[in-house]
């Protein structure tokens, strides 16, 4: 559904399509990311599905829900030892746990060497075969699914916006852009190593990243950021979340002001989901008393 949510003086036509909709738990672009490695992984008639998240990953959410309603056992390889004390504390590793997913608790060192040949042989001996997915879920197969976010409807637009992560998302949105459609990503992470990322699934050179948004970095939010997310609610009642829809939103509508895009021009924001980690941002707002995003409980 692209939903209206701006018509500004300028004449510029704002529209948010509400990839967040697709599934409850399993949302918006960790829908279109699982939906074909699922379907390979049924047919290696794999049992089990192993993969990598931090303490409140979207990732780790989508998979474990996945698993629950696909049956496969799920494991969550988590970054950060301490969190295995506070799980119940954690709505988002609370939540997996209860789809069934078997949480790993590994320190930050042995993390950074997720993706090594080293660390999945330890898996494998620890866990025996598994279909593997990486951290953020990307890979050729999410790439494919989400090449499936644009429609023929919406080939009237002139940019496509959304938020980065990992690179999948906007790799599969540049693949199946039209020749005459710019596609602009907001990432969430500091750092310059997303260009080559997205390099290795699109050969297509209709992209930019615009990097001035991240708030600081991944997982990290202001006050401003807050109260642009309330604001925002209160006038479209469109809900964002902080770490990825929120900035991209934020990044879009101060390029307006500063007269970025041309009179007449039609721009579709994806909101890519994640809206079930706005319950862990809100417990550390509230441990260092500071304003909460106020419509999501």
């Amino acid at each position: 559904m692209n939903q209206k949510i701006i018509f500004v003086d300028s004449k510029i036509s704002l529209f948010i399509k509400r990839d967040d909709l697709l599934h409850p738990h399993i949302s918006g672009n960790k829908f279109r990311k699982l939906k074909y490695n699922i379907t390979t992984a049924q047919e290696q008639n794999q049992s089990r599905i192993l993969t990598f998240g931090g303490a409140f990953s979207n990732h780790i959410v989508a998979v474990a829900a996945a698993g629950k309603q696909h049956g496969f056992q799920t494991i969550g390889v988590i970054r950060g030892e301490e969190l295995v004390s506070q799980i119940d504390d954690n709505p988002s590793l609370k939540f997996a746990q209860d789809c069934g997913m078997h949480l790993e608790f590994v320190s930050r060192a042995h993390y950074r060497q997720k993706n090594t040949a080293e660390a999945l042989e330890f898996w494998q001996k620890k866990y025996g075969p598994f279909y593997f997915l990486p951290e953020g879920g990307t890979n050729e197969l999410a790439v494919k699914g989400c090449q499936e976010i644009l429609t023929q409807a919406d080939a009237d637009f002139d940019y496509i916006c959304c938020a980065v992560g990992t690179g999948g998302t906007i790799s599969g949105i540049i693949n199946s852009a039209l020749p005459h459609q710019k596609i602009i990503g907001f990432p969430a992470l500091k750092g310059d190593f997303l260009p080559e990322d997205i390099r290795n699934f699109t050969r297509s050179k209709n992209w930019k990243l615009c990097s001035d948004y991240h708030f600081g970095g991944y997982a990290k939010v202001t006050p401003e950021l807050i109260q642009f997310l309330n604001d925002f609610y209160a006038q479209h009642h469109i809900p964002l979340d902080p770490i990825y829809t929120g900035k991209m939103v934020y990044g879009v509508l101060d390029l307006i002001t500063k007269n970025y895009f041309k009179k007449g021009t039609k721009i579709l924001l994806i909101h890519s989901g994640g809206l079930q980690g706005i319950r862990g941002i809100n417990k550390i707002l509230h441990q260092k008393h500071q304003p909460l995003i106020n419509y999501y409980d």
